[in-house]
C-alpha cells in the first residue's frame, strides 16, 4: 500500500499540473476512494504513535530551509498571534462548542478536541498555496504560521488528555510555563544540534555521506527533544534556519545535490501522508456506525466554528494592521487589505497534526478514551472541510480576488538582489584585472561573461555555443577561469548576506542562488 501512495504521488504531480490543481489534495481523494473499496484489508493502517516521528521532521525541515532566522525576527508578532493566540483562541471556541453539542462530554475532552483542530498545517499550507500565484509575503505569514503553531497545540492537547485520563483539571498557567519551558529547551536542541552537525559535516568530503546526513539529522533532533521533553516541532525548525544561516559560499555543489534530494524526499513523504489522511477515513466511518448523522451534525457546526473564529481573527487583524500599513509592510506583515483577508481565513489548511493527534487517542492502560469516535470523527471531518475545499477552489478565489498586485514588486525584489551579485562580481574582476595585470583581451572578455552571468541570473538559460565557450575559454585561459570562479564566490557570498537581512525574501535570494550555483557547476 505505501509503495502504491508513492508511485501514486509521482503519478499526480503531473496530473496536478495539468489539471492545475494541488496533487496533495488529489492524493486525498484518491485515499478516500482506495479506502472505501469493498474487500480492502487494514494491513495499511499505521501506529498513530508513528506518524508524527515519521512525517513532521522530513516536511518541517524542508519548509523550514525556505525561510530564514531574519524572517522570523521581522514577523516574531505575527508568529505569536497566528502560532500561540489564534490557536488556543480556536481551541477554547471549538471546546466550548463540543461541550454543549456533545452530552456528558469532559470539558478537557472538548479541549483535547480544540487542540486537535486549531493548528493550520505548514505542509499543507506550502502544497496547496505554493500551487497558486500568491504574493509572497502572505505565503510566508503563513508558513511562519504553520511552523510553530503545532507546539502550541501538542502542549494544549498532551495536558488536555492527561486530565481527562486522570480526572484532574487543566491550568493555564501549568500550560504557559510548560510551553515556555518546551520551547526554550527546544532552541537551545536546535541550534546544538546544528552545531554538532556542522563539525561533522566539516570532516566529511564525501557529497553522499553529507547529504544522507541532513536527511537523518530531523529525524534525530525531533526525537532528542521529545524524549527531553521538549518541543520536537520547533527543535527541528531551528535545526533547519540554523544550518542555512551557516551556509557557505562555496559549497554550490552541496546545495544543488541536497536540494534534489529534499525534493524528492518531501514529494514522496508528502504524498504518503495526504493518502494517509484519506485511507484513514475507512476505520473513522466504520467506528462511527450508527451514530454516523449525528456525528456528522455535530463536525458540520465545528467546521462552522473554526472556519469563523479564523474569518474573525484575520478581519480584526487586518482593521489592525490598516492603521499602520507602512510599517507593517516593511515588517512583511499580513493582511494589509481585504483581500489578503480573505485568502488569509481560506488559507487554514489542516493536516498531518489533526490527523496524527486524533488517532493519537487513548488512555495509559490502552481503555477507550471517553468519545473517542466522535472527537475523532469531528477532527477529520474538519481536516477534509479546511483542506479540500481550499485545495480545489483556491486558484479560482486567487483570480477572482485579482490579488497580484505584488508580483511587480517581487519582480524587483529579485532583480535587486541580481544587481548586487553583479556589482559584487564586477567589483572582484575590476581587482584581479588591476592587482594582477591581466592582458586587456582577458578583462574584455571577463566583462562579457559577467554581462552573461547577470542574463543567468535573471532566468535565462545558456545555450550550447555559450557553453561551448565557456569551455574553451577555460581551457586557454588558467587566469581567467581563476578570476571568474573568484567573481562568482564574491556573488555567492553577497547573496548569502542578503539572505541574512531583515525585509529581504529568502525565497527570491534562494532563486538567485540556485542560478549562481548552477552556474558555478557548469564552469566546474
Amino acid at each position: 500500500m505505501l509503495v502504491g501512495l508513492m508511485v501514486a504521488a509521482v503519478v499526480l504531480v503531473g496530473v496536478g499540473d495539468r489539471l492545475r490543481l494541488p496533487w496533495p489534495a488529489l492524493m486525498v481523494v484518491l485515499g478516500v476512494v482506495v479506502a472505501l473499496l469493498p474487500g480492502l484489508p487494514d494491513a495499511f493502517v499505521i501506529d498513530p504513535e508513528l506518524i508524527l516521528p515519521l512525517f513532521l521532521p522530513p516536511l518541517l525541515f524542508a519548509t523550514a530551509q525556505r525561510t530564514s532566522w531574519a524572517l522570523f525576527r521581522a514577523r516574531w508578532r505575527t508568529i505569536a498571534l497566528l502560532a500561540v493566540a489564534l490557536v488556543l483562541v480556536t481551541a477554547t471556541a471549538v471546546a466550548g462548542t463540543v461541550w454543549l453539542l456533545v452530552p456528558g462530554i469532559a470539558v478537557t475532552a472538548a479541549v483535547a478536541l480544540g487542540a486537535m483542530v486549531a493548528p493550520p498545517d505548514p505542509v499543507a499550507v506550502e502544497a496547496v498555496a505554493g500551487q497558486v500565484p500568491i504574493p509572497r509575503r502572505v505565503v510566508a505569514v503563513l508558513q511562519s504560521e504553520g511552523l510553530f503553531n503545532d507546539a502550541t497545540a501538542l502542549v494544549v492537547f498532551q495536558a488536555a488528555v492527561l486530565a481527562t485520563v486522570s480526572g484532574g483539571e487543566l491550568s493555564p498557567l501549568g500550560l504557559g510555563v510548560r510551553f515556555v519551558l518546551g520551547a526554550a529547551g527546544a532552541v537551545l536542541i536546535g541550534l546544538g544540534a546544528a552545531w554538532l552537525a556542522r563539525r561533522v559535516l566539516g570532516r566529511l568530503t564525501d557529497a553522499t555521506g553529507r547529504s544522507a546526513l541532513t536527511l537523518v539529522l530531523p529525524f534525530a533532533t525531533y526525537l532528542a527533544a521529545e524524549e527531553l521533553g521538549a518541543s520536537g516541532v520547533i527543535a527541528v525548525v531551528v535545526l533547519a534556519l540554523q544550518l542555512r544561516a551557516g551556509a557557505d559560499a562555496d559549497e554550490a555543489a552541496e546545495r544543488l545535490t541536497q536540494s534534489s534530494l529534499w525534493n524528492v524526499v518531501e514529494l514522496l513523504v508528502t504524498g504518503l501522508a495526504f493518502g494517509l489522511i484519506g485511507l484513514d477515513l475507512r476505520q473513522v466511518v466504520l467506528a462511527a456506525g450508527d451514530e454516523l448523522p449525528t456525528m456528522l451534525g455535530h463536525a458540520a457546526v465545528v467546521c462552522v466554528v473554526v472556519v469563523a473564529v479564523r474569518v474573525l481573527w484575520m478581519v480584526v487583524a487586518w482593521q489592525v494592521l490598516a492603521r499602520r500599513t507602512d510599517d507593517a509592510a516593511a515588517a512583511g506583515a499580513a493582511p494589509l487589505t481585504g483581500r489578503e483577508a480573505v485568502l488569509l481565513s481560506w488559507c487554514g489548511m489542516r493536516g498531518l497534526a489533526t490527523l496524527a493527534l486524533a488517532l493519537s487517542l487513548q488512555t495509559a492502560s490502552g481503555a477507550p478514551f471517553p468519545a473517542r469516535d466522535q472527537l475523532v470523527l469531528i477532527a477529520v471531518s474538519v481536516l477534509f472541510v479546511t483542506l479540500l475545499v481550499p485545495g480545489f477552489t483556491l486558484g479560482m478565489l486567487v483570480r477572482g480576488l485579482d490579488i497580484d498586485d505584488e508580483a511587480d514588486a517581487e519582480e524587483r525584489a529579485e532583480r535587486e538582489i541580481v544587481l548586487r551579485a553583479r556589482r559584487a562580481a564586477v567589483a572582484t574582476l575590476e581587482f584581479e584585472r588591476t592587482v594582477r595585470g591581466l592582458p586587456e583581451e582577458v578583462g574584455t572578455a571577463m566583462r562579457e561573461r559577467v554581462e552573461r552571468l547577470e542574463r543567468v541570473l535573471s532566468g535565462e538559460t545558456p545555450s550550447e555555443e555559450e557553453r561551448s565557450r565557456i569551455a574553451a575559454v577555460k581551457q586557454a585561459r588558467t587566469a581567467f577561469a581563476e578570476a571568474q570562479a573568484s567573481a562568482l564566490a564574491a556573488a555567492r557570498t553577497e547573496v548569502l548576506a542578503a539572505r541574512r537581512e531583515p525585509g529581504v525574501d529568502p525565497h527570491a535570494v534562494d532563486r538567485v542562488l540556485r542560478r549562481l550555483d548552477l552556474r558555478t557547476v557548469l564552469l566546474d
